[in-house]
């Protein structure tokens, strides 16, 4: 019989649920305890470490390099490139890649050291961070180098990324050392002086990437996943210098401390009269832009002579700063007698002078006990007006022009003239002119400072207070940079050329131009003439402590209404030349040559003078073949004298020959059947003749000579300061002689 089945007492039942949910409860808390910390982390890992972790996995799963965006080049006005940036390539090793392909550290670090000129111990203790795949050996190098690279790699047999190249930029300068001390250079980290410094932001652009798929020994996959990020290239600089002015002011700087340096340095400013525009500036020493770590100047290199080790680095160093520096308007210097225009320009404005004005000068005056002489000491210059008195440069005068405009108006005007602060130019390093507070209450003081004694300014200042003596008598801040253009050719920036402030009236600026013509056409400024032109200018020779001195010129044309304004200085010059030290006879000659080159390039059309007529250059006319009546008639018809050799009725050849550019009062070779030499003539040394006994020499050798500067050639005190062919050298017959003279009476 079957048993039925004993029924479990509701007490059980119930302590047997009671045990089922204390179970499920400890099994869900359990549960959830052991949950909480995973949600946790995974809060972590998604939410709070979210960036971080992504980054991580992109990296390792993708290989990324870098696409150097392209620096923005500067050019001069006409469009020529003064800094471009080409193509390079780095060299960089992979450690990691080194480990993995067991490659010869040892082979591979003296085989770059060797090709790169690096060093190998350092090569060495670079690969052993093996985790590391981008190790740069050395940036930017030419592509000679790199295909040298390739081909060691190739030889070698080196596996993998062990060495590897990427593509750059390098900068480079295609004129060298033009405008070196105005354009400057880039480093490591971008511009470090000059231009490529100040606009280093704008040139810099911002670099790409090229991101790629990898697999876990880091080896790219092709035809996975890439992605370009395009770079963003530079913006260019369109400035104001032009390469040939710049080039024509650096030649005649270099003359100037050639003839008369003494390794001190020299400057020159070309600068449009009406806008500021920096069309030229030089400053020696100076150096090459492709190479600016060598010292370029000869003065400078001799001062590193019998030096070593750490004495020598240390003065390599110095140096270095010392040829990058733009003395133009990173030095401050006293500016003697040049500041005399804004003195006169002070007094006209005023009304403490006029044209009618006179003065008397003894050689000296005294003021407040201090006696302070005159460039003519004794009998000094007795009676002038205001005309000759400014081309005497006579200080008295000028000190008495000061006083009567008073020391608050004066202080006020130099203020206005923007000689107490920066101009604001463009570029790196200015410096801001310093003026004694005497000036506001000192009668010494001001007496001193209306010649341009006992306080400092810039070269840069100071030419842009004198243009506006000139143009009209308005300032206008001095500038290099004329527009920024971005790569897409937008312009971001144009310069905005308004005036800051007009210091002097039209009227005060026309009476200026007008005294300062009478400067370089009879006064102290004689030796910067120019055949053809009108040429306003101030000479200067101001003294510096220790009885050193600075000799200036600064010179502008056309005089009646200046397109162009020029500064030269030279500091120390050498006392020991024959040449008496002053800026009307070392400075101003030197300004005529370049302001000759100058005017004619920048399209400013020549006036000749009835006197200038005779001896201007003309071009030859062709005469072979013609008979010899016809030949000469054409001839003097021009002006040219001219010499039959030989007695054939035409024309065989002549001398100098058809198309060549000579002084129209030449004489002209004809030869007639005689047979025309081509023995080369040698250049005589006409430095010191006087213009007879020169145009002798050169014409006895063969040769022929064309007269600039000093236009009384008559006078005892005119002598030849520099010719275009060197002494002793051999040229054919006909060559012309470009012979500057210079009146050495010229005394400031």
């Amino acid at each position: 019989m079957p048993q039925t089945p004993k029924r479990t007492p509701d007490s059980a039942r119930r302590a047997n649920r009671t045990v089922t949910a204390r179970t499920r409860f400890l099994m869900l808390l359990f549960g959830v305890l052991a949950f909480v910390p995973l949600v946790h982390q995974l809060y972590i890992w998604q939410i709070v470490q979210h960036d971080k972790l992504q980054d991580m996995a992109v990296r390792q799963q993708t290989m990324r390099t870098t696409v150097s965006a392209t620096r923005g080049a500067i050019y001069d006005r006409g469009g020529r490139a003064l800094a471009i940036s080409t193509t390079a390539e780095n060299v960089v090793l992979s450690p990691q890649d080194i480990q993995k392909y067991e490659a010869d550290r040892t082979l591979i670090a003296n085989g770059l050291a060797e090709l790169l000129e690096v060093d190998a111990a350092g090569l060495l203790e670079r690969m052993e961070k093996t985790d590391s795949q981008y190790e740069i050996v050395k940036k930017r190098i030419d592509q000679d180098t790199a295909n040298r690279v390739r081909t060691f790699i190739s030889e070698n047999k080196i596996k993998g990324n062990c060495i590897f190249l990427e593509e750059t930029t390098r900068r480079y300068y295609p004129f060298g050392a033009l405008a070196s001390n105005v354009i400057g250079f880039t480093n490591e980290t971008g511009g470090a002086y000059g231009l490529e410094a100040v606009y280093n932001e704008e040139m810099t652009g911002e670099s790409g990437m090229v991101v790629t798929a990898k697999d876990n020994a880091g080896t790219s996959l092709l035809y996975q996943y890439e992605q370009y990020f395009d770079a963003k290239d530079g913006a260019s600089l369109h400035t104001t210098l032009d390469t040939t002015v710049q080039y024509y002011l650096e030649k005649g700087v270099a003359a100037l401390e050639s003839r008369f340096g003494t390794g001190k340095g020299a400057t020159g400013i070309v600068m449009d009269v009406k806008t500021g525009a920096i069309l030229g500036m030089a400053s020696l020493p100076n150096y090459d832009l492709n190479d600016p770590g060598t010292i370029y100047n000869e003065f400078l290199r001799t001062e590193t002579e019998n030096l070593e080790g750490e004495l020598l680095s240390q003065r390599l160093s110095e140096l270095r700063l010392k040829q990058w520096r733009n003395k133009a308007i990173n030095d401050t210097y006293e500016p003697g007698s040049t500041f005399k225009i804004l003195t006169l320009s002070m007094g006209l404005e005023e009304g403490v002078i006029d044209l009618n004005s006179s003065f008397d000068c003894v050689g000296h005056v005294t003021v407040e006990g201090q006696t302070i002489h005159c460039s003519k000491r004794a009998p000094g210059h007795g009676h002038q007006s205001l005309t000759v008195a400014t081309g005497n440069s006579c200080n008295p005068a000028f000190i008495n022009i000061g006083l009567r405009v008073g020391n608050e108006k004066f202080y006020e005007y130099m203020r206005n003239f923007g000689l107490t602060q920066k101009t604001g130019i463009d570029t790196t390093g200015e410096a801001s002119g310093f003026v004694n507070e005497e000036i506001e209450y000192s009668k010494l003081a001001l007496a001193c400072y209306a010649f341009g004694q006992n306080f400092n300014v810039t070269p840069v200042a100071l030419l842009a207070a004198q243009a506006s003596c000139v143009n009209g008598g308005y300032l206008h801040t001095p500038y290099i940079v004329d527009q920024i253009v971005d790569a897409d050719g937008t312009v971001t920036y144009q310069h905005d050329t308004a005036p800051l402030r007009q210091v002097v009236s039209e009227e005060t600026s026309a009476t200026v131009r007008e005294i300062l013509e009478y400067v370089v056409s009879e006064g102290t400024g004689k030796n910067g003439k120019v055949a053809g032109y009108r040429i306003g200018g101030k000479t200067g020779t101001a003294d510096k402590v220790g009885g050193n001195v600075i000799v200036s010129f600064v010179s502008f044309a056309p005089a009646d209404d200046p397109q162009i304004i020029m500064l030269l200085t030279l500091d120390e010059p050498n006392k020991n030349t024959g040449t008496y030290v002053s800026g009307g006879n070392m400075v101003a000659p030197v300004a005529s040559e370049v302001m000759a080159e100058l005017l004619p390039y920048l399209g400013i059309e020549p006036t000749y003078s009835a006197e200038e007529l005779v001896g201007r250059d003309v071009t030859v006319p062709n005469v072979v073949g013609e008979s010899v009546e016809a030949a000469r008639a054409k001839l003097k018809e021009i002006g040219f004298a001219s010499r039959v050799l030989g007695d054939a009725p035409q024309v065989t050849a002549q001398t100098p020959e058809g198309g060549a550019i000579v002084p129209n009062n030449a004489e002209i070779l004809l030869y007639c059947g005689e047979e025309k030499p081509d023995t080369p003539c040698i250049v005589p040394n006409v430095i010191g003749d006087s213009a007879s006994v020169a145009n002798q020499k050169l014409t006895n050798a063969g040769l022929i000579m064309s007269v600039s500067g000093a236009t009384n050639r008559s006078s005892g005190t005119v002598r030849a300061v520099s010719q275009s062919e060197e002494p002793g050298k051999a040229v054919n017959a006909g060559t012309v002689v470009r012979v500057q003279f210079s009146d050495s009476s010229v005394t400031d």
